[in-house]
C-alpha cells in the first residue's frame, strides 16, 4: 500500500473517511494532522481539547502531528503552517493526503490549488456520497460520537452532548445537512472500527459563545468557519455557537507517539 497522511479533526467525517481509506487497502495511514489552536490548545470550531485529540491518536494507533495556529486563525496564520506541515511530510516522500470532505466544491478546490503547489494529491474517500447514506453507514459501522458544536442558527443547546446515533440523526431539522457538512455541527468520535480501544472522557460544561468572542474554539467563531475558505459577504442567521467541554477521566497509556 502507498503510505499516505490523513487530516484529522476528531470529527465523524475524519473518522469516517479514514475508515473507509483503510477498507480499500490503497493507502497505509503514517499520520494524522490536526489544526490547534496555539493560546487555547483546542480544535478550532470543534472546541475540543488538545489532550482529547492526542488519546484518539493513540487509541488508533497513528502517530499525530499537531499544526498550531495563533488565536485569531486567519488564513494569514493558517496558510504558512499548512504548508510547513505539508512540506515536512512531502520532505520523507508522501505525496498523498486524505481528507473528509463531502460536497463544499470550492473548498475542495481550494485545497487541491494548495496541494498542486506543493507537488501533492488530494484523497477525497466521502466525494459526493449521500449524507443521509453515510450518517447509515456511520453508525452501521460501529462508530460512537457525541456532538460537541452546534451553530445556533440550525440547532439548540440541548442538541450538543447528543450522541449521534439513529436517533440524532432523524430528530435533526429540515435543511440541516445530515453530517453537519455546512457547519451545522462538529462532533468527537471516540469509538468504532478504526479503534483499538474506545477514548475514555468526562462530559463537563454546557456554553454558549456569539459570533466575534473568544470561544472553546479559541477566538472567533466566525473567523475560524473562514478557515480555508475565505470569509463570503452573504447574511448569516448564526447569531453564536454552543460548546460541551469534553475532558480527560482516565491516565494516559504507555508508549503514545507523537510527531
Amino acid at each position: 500500500m502507498k503510505p499516505a497522511i490523513a487530516f484529522w479533526s476528531g470529527g465523524k467525517d475524519s473518522g469516517l473517511a479514514l475508515d473507509r481509506v483503510r477498507r480499500a487497502c490503497a493507502y497505509d495511514i503514517v499520520a494524522l494532522i490536526t489544526t490547534v489552536n496555539e493560546q487555547y490548545r483546542r480544535v478550532a470550531m470543534h472546541g475540543v481539547r488538545e489532550e482529547l485529540i492526542d488519546r484518539q491518536a493513540q487509541a488508533i494507533g497513528i502517530p499525530l502531528h499537531k499544526m498550531y495556529v495563533a488565536g485569531g486563525s486567519s488564513n494569514d496564520d493558517y496558510v504558512p503552517a499548512l504548508c510547513r506541515a505539508l512540506q515536512r511530510f512531502k520532505a520523507q516522500g508522501l505525496d498523498d493526503v486524505v481528507f473528509g470532505d463531502i460536497f463544499l466544491e470550492d473548498l475542495r478546490q481550494w485545497r487541491e490549488n494548495l496541494l498542486n503547489d506543493l507537488g501533492m494529491t488530494g484523497i477525497f474517500s466521502l466525494w459526493k456520497h449521500d449524507t443521509r447514506q453515510l450518517a447509515e453507514e456511520f453508525i452501521e459501522r460501529g462508530f460512537k460520537a457525541i456532538v460537541c458544536c452546534v451553530n445556533d442558527a440550525q440547532l439548540k443547546q440541548s442538541d450538543v452532548g447528543s450522541e449521534l446515533d439513529a436517533e440524532f440523526f432523524q430528530s435533526l431539522p429540515a435543511g440541516v445537512d445530515s453530517c453537519g457538512e455546512n457547519g451545522e455541527y462538529h462532533s468527537f468520535v471516540y469509538d468504532g472500527p478504526i479503534f483499538r480501544r474506545p477514548v475514555a472522557f468526562a462530559v463537563g460544561e454546557t456554553v454558549y459563545r456569539p459570533l466575534g468572542a473568544g470561544g472553546l474554539s479559541g477566538g472567533s467563531a466566525a473567523r475560524a468557519q473562514a478557515i480555508p475558505v475565505p470569509a463570503t459577504s452573504t447574511p448569516t442567521k448564526t447569531k453564536g455557537f454552543w460548546f460541551v467541554d469534553l475532558k480527560l477521566n482516565e491516565p494516559e497509556p504507555a508508549g503514545a507517539v507523537t510527531r
